[in-house]
C-alpha cells in the first residue's frame, strides 16, 4: 500500500518505547506518552508545494499527544503535524 500524507503532515512507523533507561529506572506509561520516537515513512508538502525537510528513514522525536494512531497490515502508524516534530535523531 502506498499512502502520501496531505499538506503539512508526516507518516511515521512508531519505535517500540522502552521499558527503563539505561541506568535501570523504570519509565511510567504517562511519561511514554508525551515524548515518542519513529521512523519516517512518507512525508506531505507545505502549502506551497515546497518538499518538508525530512525524508523516508529520518528517525524522529515527536510529540505524543498531536498523533493520529492508525494501524496498516498490523504495523503501528502516526500521522503526526510537521509543526509537532519536535527533532531528527542523526
Amino acid at each position: 500500500m502506498n499512502i502520501k500524507p496531505i499538506g503539512e503532515r508526516v507518516l511515521i512507523k512508531q519505535e517500540k518505547q522502552e521499558e527503563k533507561t539505561a541506568g535501570g529506572i523504570y519509565i511510567p506509561d504517562s511519561a511514554k506518552e508525551n515524548r515518542k520516537e519513529g521512523v519516517v515513512v512518507a512525508v506531505g508538502t507545505y502549502k506551497d508545494g515546497k518538499e518538508l525537510p525530512l525524508k523516508q528513514g529520518d528517525k524522529v522525536i515527536y510529540g505524543g499527544y498531536s498523533a493520529e494512531d492508525i494501524e496498516i497490515n498490523e504495523e503501528k502508524y502516526v500521522f503526526v503535524d510537521f509543526k509537532d516534530i519536535l527533532a531528527k535523531i542523526e
